[in-house]
């Protein structure tokens, strides 16, 4: 005790030990102290010096530190001093860096005491089991340790935790502690252990993560919590971003529904925490994962529908169109509102349909526009309303139109502001990046949509009083010749390349105006300074739209003239160096990354994400347009025709071949469904047969046993009293026989009927066994069956006459042996067997001749079915005549589509080849020319006539006021 006394600050006689002496005695004793309180003051003691010197202790301290955390777990207060120490040796506290070792790293000190700890994966498995343990002293400090741990050491822990049985399973619970700071710290663990690695992220949303995280962010007051909820917010990211697995659980665990009430802000927006600010910003983000549209277009899609179900848009509109919102949350909202309703048709419409609570009402994206062309209005909340827009008219044709319709003359009103006034506004304002945003916004509600592309040219412009009014396509050309600012020119360049690309109407319309061209040869063709290189490439690509849409209407501008212009004035080299400036721009690629426009400053805001795509698919068919001579172009013509012949011949070629299938797979569903008939008659037959036998067989017993009683009662004369008996005996059992041969006869009978519908039931269904090669040989052995069958009712006819013979004598005997009772006796008891007896007689008689009846109709039923079956044979015969003209037929089909296969094999070497021509000489081969609607019916730039009635008005900085537009139609 000495010991630890000067250690823990006493001061004794002598020398003072110093510390990496102190450390390693006490390391000694915690090695050979056998005593578990000598132990723990010794763990004490470097726990409180694990700090002061931390370098000491880490070196000299940690083996023995985790051999205590193996033989001492039954003591919670010695567990609890090791994992302090640990975690003080690992902690990289800077406040705690020593002035005497200013060079040493503490960050490099941690991660080498936590290698260290993890280059045995049994050291960070013990540790999991230590939050087994519920002692507050044990758990506690345990995760605070494999925080640190996989703060230094990440991926490693990582991967050690994930092999490591119920290893995840243990840091989940961890949230169902009562303790807040244990469940506090938890969070900040799994935020650790969760970062990038989709395993781990899949296991743990599995052990109902997301049900315990949502139930902890309402338990603290959602938007209104504190460190808690944004510490949930947090982890809840780390699960779902980049994670399809665990966003498909999440929305498929109804949890979409349950963000809603996180959005419901009330009326009164004062006071806004920066607290709540924080958690709102990571809601949003949120929700913008589960729509990102980096995520993949199904599951994207099936997360907006719920989103509009559950009423979680409708709330953020509320949202957006409410006042007093911070201007972070707002830009925020914009974006998360665009990537909801981005590529969704039900969330644009509804988008479409909300207002602002102004008077009177406006929608909501006249609002935001409205921000848009401010200048006084934040960069970014510009930039997010941009997106907003982008996305209300991505693949949405129906919100495309209704803004084109704003400019349109039949939808103009002077009283109200539209979309469409507000996008001209913006792009004709002194504001350049005002100028770049609409037009650019202007260019999205053209993408992909001739029609609105063609009604756009309808769109007329009155500049001043008493001068004839101008498109808005030359109004566009009439800046940029004006000499305005880069963003300027840029933007009104992209939006006159995504205009007329793809629509020779407006190529022809650009290409009309005189003007035009030689102000892009002249642009293309100067030697400017590095800013004006840019514009020079966007002029190229727009000059190389009007060559390679070009429908060659104007004599002037032809696509072989342009050419030459090309050659003449500029070079081609040089053009499609030019033309490759846009995509060596170091803004081009930024933009290309991802839908959203993100720029650091309004100046780099110069590139459009679509139109990235539009110049990586026309930069290359326009340098193979602007290399070709006409003789080649002319080729490609001819070939394309050609081609297009060749196509249309080998589609005859492939209908036949198609009819000639169709045509084989139905004689082969004949074929098998005569085989199956023919199966089940075959069956029929054996069992018809194995009954006539067995019908047989009663027959020969029954004439046997007639045969012995006839016997019977010839030897037995001499008794008068037995014979009688005796009589009596043999006449039950004959009427018992020929009332047994009676059912047999109905039974016959019955079976022949049914033979019959068979054999009607074989003529009908003889018709459709042209096809089958084996039909013959079945109606042959239906022939000889029943052939057989006639032959065996012939034979038991006669064993029924043979039978009735014998009935005869049997009753002539019996009358024989009545006379001679009478002679002999005369008593009254034999006159009433004598009566009882010929009543019986009388009755068997009148059996026979009813039974006589029904063989009569026996054999005329046996007549009628032999009738049939004659015609049933000569109706066979007939179909297999039919089927030996089919199989000919048939095989001159073959023969004929052999022929076919042969010209079509030759036919698609030719087209191959000729394909193969047009791809060497760079031509995108196709099969349809394109067809071109013609909607304008005069030229622009001719005068309207009243359409100049209307003026601009100037805005104070130079713009034209938005109720100036008057349209014509050409």
């Amino acid at each position: 005790m000495n010991f630890f006394r000067g250690v823990m600050g006493g001061q004794p006689a002598g020398p003072q030990p110093s510390g990496a002496e102190t450390i390693q005695k006490l390391c000694d004793r915690v090695a050979s102290s056998t005593l578990l309180e000598d132990r723990r003051d010794a763990v004490r003691a470097l726990k409180s010096l694990s700090k002061k010197y931390r370098l000491e202790v880490g070196t000299q301290a940690m083996n023995h530190l985790l051999q205590i955390l193996q033989t001492d777990r039954s003591d919670s207060e010695i567990i609890g001093y090791a994992l302090d120490t640990l975690f003080n040796i690992i902690c990289n506290d800077e406040e705690e860096e020593q002035d005497e070792n200013p060079q040493k790293q503490v960050d490099d000190l941690g991660v080498q005491f936590t290698d260290k700890l993890i280059q045995e994966p049994e050291n960070v498995t013990l540790l999991l089991t230590m939050l087994e343990e519920f002692d507050f002293h044990v758990r506690w400090p345990g995760v605070k340790l494999l925080t640190i741990l996989l703060k230094n050491q990440c991926v490693q822990l990582q991967a050690i935790i994930l092999v490591s049985p119920m290893g995840v399973s243990r840091l989940m619970d961890l949230l169902a502690d009562s303790r807040e700071v244990i469940r506090n710290d938890g969070l900040l663990l799994l935020q650790q252990l969760t970062k990038n690695n989709a395993a781990i992220q899949k296991i743990v949303a599995f052990e109902n993560a997301f049900e315990r995280l949502l139930d902890i962010i309402t338990e603290e007051g959602s938007s209104d919590g504190g460190i808690v909820v944004e510490d949930c917010l947090i982890l809840l990211l780390n699960l779902l971003r980049n994670n399809s697995s665990n966003q498909n659980f999440f929305k498929e665990g109804s949890y979409i529904q349950r963000m809603k009430p996180w959005f419901e802000v009330g009326d009164d927006n004062s006071g806004w925490s920066a607290q709540k600010v924080t958690n709102l910003h990571l809601m949003l983000q949120l929700v913008r994962v589960m729509v990102s549209p980096t995520n993949s277009p199904g599951a994207t899609a099936s997360c907006q529908k719920s989103m509009f179900q559950c009423g979680l848009l409708q709330q953020l509109c509320t949202i957006l169109m409410a006042t007093g919102v911070p201007a972070d949350i707002l830009t925020e909202t914009i974006n998360t509102v665009s990537e909801v309703i981005r590529g969704s048709q039900v969330n644009q419409d509804f988008f479409a349909s909300v207002n602002a609570p102004s008077n009177p009402p406006r929608p909501a994206i006249v609002v935001l526009l409205m921000s848009m062309v401010n200048e006084r209005q934040p960069f970014v909340l510009r930039c997010a309303v941009l997106y907003c827009f982008q996305c209300f008219l991505y693949r949405n044709q129906k919100g495309q139109g209704e803004i084109v319709a704003t400019l349109l003359p039949s939808t103009i009103d002077a009283n109200s502001i539209s979309a469409g006034q507000l996008l001209c506004g913006g792009l004709f304002s002194a504001d350049s990046l005002s100028n770049w945003c609409a037009a650019v916004a202007l260019a999205h509600a053209l993408q992909d949509n001739l029609t609105q592309k063609e009604q756009l040219l309808r769109v007329q412009l009155a500049t001043s009083l008493g001068k004839p009014p101008v498109s808005l396509l030359q109004q566009c050309t009439n800046i940029l010749s004006q000499g305005s600012k880069v963003q300027t020119r840029v933007g009104l360049l992209m939006l006159l390349c995504t205009w007329i690309s793809n629509c020779p109407i407006a190529v022809t319309h650009f290409l009309h105006n005189q003007e035009n061209v030689p102000f892009l040869t002249g642009q293309i063709s100067e030697n400017l300074g590095e800013d004006e290189r840019l514009v020079q490439g966007l002029c190229a690509l727009l000059l190389g739209i009007c060559i390679y849409h070009n429908d060659n209407s104007l004599e002037n501008y032809t696509k072989e003239k342009l050419k030459q212009l090309i050659e003449k004035r500029i070079g081609k080299e040089n053009f499609v160096e030019k033309l490759s400036f846009i995509t060596k721009h170091e803004l081009y690629s930024r933009a290309a990354q991802k839908p959203q426009p993100v720029f650091p400053s309004p100046e780099q805001m110069l590139f459009d994400h679509e139109f990235t795509k539009l110049v990586k698919d026309l930069e290359g068919v326009i340098t193979k347009a602007v290399h070709k001579s006409s003789e080649e172009e002319k080729k490609e013509e001819e070939t394309k025709k050609t081609i297009e012949q060749h196509d249309s011949i080998v589609t005859q070629y492939k209908e036949l071949i198609r009819e000639q299938d169709s045509q084989l797979q139905e004689l082969r569903e004949q074929v098998s469904s005569m085989s199956s008939q023919k199966e089940l008659m075959q069956s029929s037959l054996a069992q018809q047969l194995s009954q006539i036998q067995q019908h047989k067989d009663q027959y020969n017993l029954l004439k046997l046993k007639l045969g012995k009683d006839s016997q019977g009662q010839a030897g037995s004369q001499a008794d008068g009293a037995q014979v009688n008996g005796l009589q009596t005996e043999e006449l039950g059992q004959l009427r018992e026989e020929v009332e047994e041969l009676r059912r047999q006869q109905a039974t016959l009978h019955s079976q022949l009927g049914e033979k019959e519908t068979l054999i009607s039931t074989l003529r009908s269904g003889s018709s459709q066994e042209a096809g089958d090669a084996t039909g013959g040989p079945v109606n042959t052995d239906m022939t000889q069956e029943l052939e057989a069958l006639r032959s065996q009712i012939q034979s038991q006819q006669a064993e029924i006459s043979q039978l009735q013979t014998e009935r005869t004598e049997l009753l002539r005997r019996a009358e024989a042996k009545s006379s001679e009772a009478g002679v002999a006796g005369g008593s009254s008891e034999d006159s009433a067997l004598l009566a009882d007896l010929e009543g019986r007689l009388a009755a068997q008689t009148s059996e026979t001749d009813r039974l006589k009846a029904e063989v009569q109709g026996l054999t005329e039923g046996r007549a009628g079915m032999e009738q049939q079956l004659a015609s049933a044979t000569s109706t066979v015969a007939i179909l297999q005549a039919e089927k030996a003209k089919l199989q000919g037929e048939l095989q001159e089909s073959k023969k004929e589509q052999d022929d076919l296969l042969m010209l079509l094999a030759d036919q698609d070497q030719k087209i191959h080849s000729l394909k193969q021509k047009l791809k060497d000489l760079g031509e995108a081969v196709r099969s349809t020319h394109p067809h071109h609607i013609q909607h304008v019916t005069a030229s622009p730039g001719l005068p309207t006539g009243s359409g100049a009635d209307r003026t601009i008005e100037r805005y104070p900085q130079g713009g034209f006021h938005a109720t100036s537009f008057t349209s014509r139609r050409f």
